[in-house]
């Protein structure tokens, strides 16, 4: 299969995985793109840029998840035709796509990237890991403030991780090796590799969830259904929506952790490794 790849505005993770998934592919990006003959592919995969497909009724064509926030109707009207299909990560973001009158027309299906399994693995054991961390990004700052005074209550020592602040991966990773557990408040997240990461370390998390992309600080996005958790099941830990849920949650999760009920690095391996999301990649194309 001749596969073309439009590498425009990929995430780097989305990246990572896509190159290691072992295809044979011809790279390109927009200044050389005018030169090939996409006619001459089985396959375009393009992340950030649209294509008029109607040019080329006899290639496979898949775009996103990489083109905006929401959809665009200029750049969505260039890619609707039945030789293509636009992808999201995770299902809530497939579907605030899918029902949205500018992606009429047009298929739009999930997608998931591999989690690099072999770089966020398992060093320590659950016994001999001590430390505690807060991962928190675009959440009001009181849920923080809240947080905070709830674990210094409970005599919880613990290490902050912004995303607006920022902080180096690999600090990241070595505090991940190093820790019994970590808390989470996050916004929605079309995939969450952060968060992903830390469960393919074998960390279990205790998740203060949203149920809406317009609890993201900062910003005035509409109600529609979102979570910071698309992939999860009991194995990787508690989540809970509410504050005043927290205190429940939490002496559950502390409980499970006690009889080592949670196992979120199996989790990954069976769900999100490389080795499992080639061949959903492989699956699409298939399907068209």
């Amino acid at each position: 299969m001749k596969i073309l790849f439009v590498n425009i505005a990929m995430h780097p993770k989305n990246l990572n995985a896509f190159m290691n998934y072992g295809n044979t592919v011809t790279t390109t990006n927009n200044a050389n793109l005018d030169t090939l003959n996409l006619a001459e592919f089985d396959v375009v995969y393009s992340p950030g840029m649209p294509i008029q497909v109607s040019k080329y009724p006899n290639t496979k064509f898949i775009f996103g998840p990489h083109f905006s926030v929401f959809p665009n109707p200029n750049k969505m009207n260039q890619i609707r035709g039945k030789n293509a299909m636009y992808v999201q990560p995770s299902d809530w973001a497939r579907d605030a796509w899918r029902y949205n009158p500018f992606c009429r027309g047009i298929r739009i299906e999930t997608l998931p990237f591999g989690v690099d399994t072999h770089r966020f693995n398992e060093v320590h054991p659950m016994d001999k890991r001590t430390q505690v961390f807060i991962y928190f990004k675009h959440r009001d700052p009181m849920e923080l403030k809240m947080m905070h005074h709830f674990l210094q209550h409970h005599r919880i020592n613990y290490k902050l991780f912004s995303y607006i602040q920022k902080y180096e991966e690999q600090e990241y990773l070595k505090y991940l090796h190093l820790s019994k557990f970590g808390i989470w408040l996050g916004t929605h997240e079309s995939q969450g590799f952060a968060l992903e990461e830390a469960l393919s370390c074998n960390v279990p998390l205790l998740v203060w969830n949203v149920t809406s992309m317009n609890q993201e600080h900062g910003q005035k996005y509409p109600n529609i259904k979102a979570s910071t958790i698309p992939y999860w099941d009991d194995t990787c830990g508690e989540q809970f929506t509410n504050i005043s849920q927290l205190s429940e949650t939490f002496n559950t999760f502390v409980n499970k952790l006690n009889h080592n009920a949670y196992y979120p690095r199996k989790y990954i391996l069976e769900n999100l490794s490389m080795i499992k999301c080639k061949p959903k990649l492989d699956e699409l194309v298939k399907s068209m």
